[in-house]
């Protein structure tokens, strides 16, 4: 058997927010392979089915983000499942909206679930994780994962959560690249191309005296020298007057 938990917090309030996307996924799966009715067991919710060869067990727990490594622990201890027989799928700050990587072990990069996980299971687990991007600052962290995907994020978050459901059997097989690379691929359309760096921009052409109009350094150009005697200077004093 083979346990797969989606990460979130439980509540119809929570139920959009950017760290419930692992539920989302779970329940995309749920809906894709025709899984038992979700129920209550091990302080979480709970369903059984097949995806191919794989009998599985999904999982959202029922407990805050933070302690939800208490049911995956739960349940991995009741059906005598080691660390590489789970699977978690959670959010991730520290990719970009729509990318994803999967990987076996590492550390929990300050994930709350993640943290609880290790403390519940150990570290040797696998992990997909969805990026949702960064709000910038740290302080605002909290904030950003506790509000609600934006309207303008649907469709990526959509085509992630389809793709995960028609794909997981690649990782239930040990495909983690393969399904890695068809989740990028989903969400391709969705993501803004990158600006090019300023170095790779044609420098412009700097303006030649400091910037300044044709007009204004005319004006600031250094006056003709005028005769002052002679009858040159007569001839100007009479057109011009005498400003002297």
């Amino acid at each position: 058997m083979h346990l797969l938990v989606g990460l979130g917090n439980p509540g119809s309030q929570y139920a959009n927010n950017r760290h419930n996307i692992g539920f989302v996924a779970v329940d995309a799966i749920h809906a894709r392979h025709g899984f038992s009715p979700w129920r209550s067991r091990f302080s979480a919710q709970v369903s059984e089915g097949r995806i191919g060869t794989h009998k599985v067990l999904l999982a959202k727990p029922e407990i805050f983000m933070n302690l939800s490594g208490q049911a995956a622990g739960e349940i991995a201890r009741f059906y005598k499942l080691e660390p590489s027989d789970v699977t978690t799928i959670h959010d991730e700050l520290d990719l970009d909206p729509g990318r994803t990587r999967i990987k076996t072990g590492g550390g929990h990069g300050g994930h709350n679930g993640l943290k609880s996980l290790d403390a519940h299971l150990g570290k040797d687990y696998r992990r997909i994780r969805l990026g949702i991007g960064h709000p910038g600052h740290k302080d605002l962290v909290s904030g950003y994962v506790l509000k609600d995907f934006p309207k303008a994020d649907q469709p990526w978050v959509d085509a992630l959560t389809d793709e995960i459901a028609r794909s997981i059997d690649l990782a239930l097989d040990g495909k983690d690249s393969d399904l890695n690379a068809r989740l990028n691929e989903a969400t391709a359309s969705f993501r803004p191309e990158k600006a090019k760096k300023a170095d790779q921009q044609p420098a412009k052409p700097k303006p030649t005296g400091g910037g300044q109009s044709h007009i204004r350094q005319a004006r600031q150009t250094t006056k003709p020298n005028m005769p002052t005697k002679g009858p040159m200077a007569d001839m100007l004093k009479k057109l011009l007057g005498n400003k002297d």
